[in-house]
């Protein structure tokens, strides 16, 4: 299968977003994937202010809040030619979401993945570090939700960091998972997911865009290897 490795957009704590739109314009990016997830709205509309300088951008992944309003998902729909979306298993049953469900697919995380909420969406987000994380921390829904990737369709996917060397007893429940590379190597534990991976691939990197760029050039040698 052919992929699409999408620059992530992030908005969590680490992320420089307000620098990496500037890198946009810099680079002349002009196809991301966006997670607004740690933004309230007055804040997410300041971020949608800043997008809309970009001329011709495409946001073809967006990872969904849970108190999104209509005309948000109207921006992405119409404006930024959004073709996926994800969200938790928590916001599955959000009213506002149900006419797009042709098109949500639900993440694991650090839980099982229930059937039901599956088989309410499109299919499954596959976030491979939480995956990895399930793995190494020997956690029950590691093995749930192998078992769940042959049978439905998994329509998008977020990458981030994976540092098998990461111990922190007085917070062991974040497991492995990083939102921040340090080491190109940091992505290799990819390789055992490779063949899961749906077109869209989207880094999930508070990383600056000229380091995801190395990061895409790296996986995308994993992925053709």
């Amino acid at each position: 299968m052919k992929h699409e490795i999408l620059l992530g957009l992030t908005t969590t704590p680490g992320s420089d977003w307000q620098a990496k739109v500037e890198e946009m314009k810099k680079l002349g990016i002009k196809r991301i994937a966006l997670f607004p997830t740690f933004f309230k709205l007055e804040k997410r509309k300041e971020l949608y202010a800043l997008l809309a300088t970009i001329e011709d951008l495409e946001i073809p992944h967006v990872h969904l809040r849970d108190n999104m309003e209509a005309w948000e998902l109207e921006l992405f729909e119409k404006k930024y030619k959004t073709q996926v979306y994800n969200i938790h298993i928590s916001h599955v049953d959000v009213p506002l979401y149900q006419k797009y469900m042709s098109k949500i697919y639900v993440e694991n995380h650090h839980c099982l993945l229930p059937v039901e909420a599956i088989e309410h969406c499109a299919g499954i987000c596959l976030d491979t570090s939480h995956l990895a994380s399930s793995r190494i921390r020997r956690r029950p829904e590691y093995a749930q939700i192998m078992g769940t990737l042959e049978k439905y369709p998994i329509g998008c996917c977020h990458i981030s960091a994976f540092n098998s060397n990461f111990f922190n007893l007085k917070n062991y429940y974040i497991g492995f998972d990083r939102h921040y590379m340090k080491k190109l190597k940091w992505l290799d534990y990819t390789k055992e997911y490779k063949h899961f991976l749906p077109y869209y691939v989207s880094l999930e990197l508070e990383n600056s865009f000229e380091e995801q760029l190395l990061a895409k050039k790296y996986l995308e040698n994993i992925l053709n290897d």
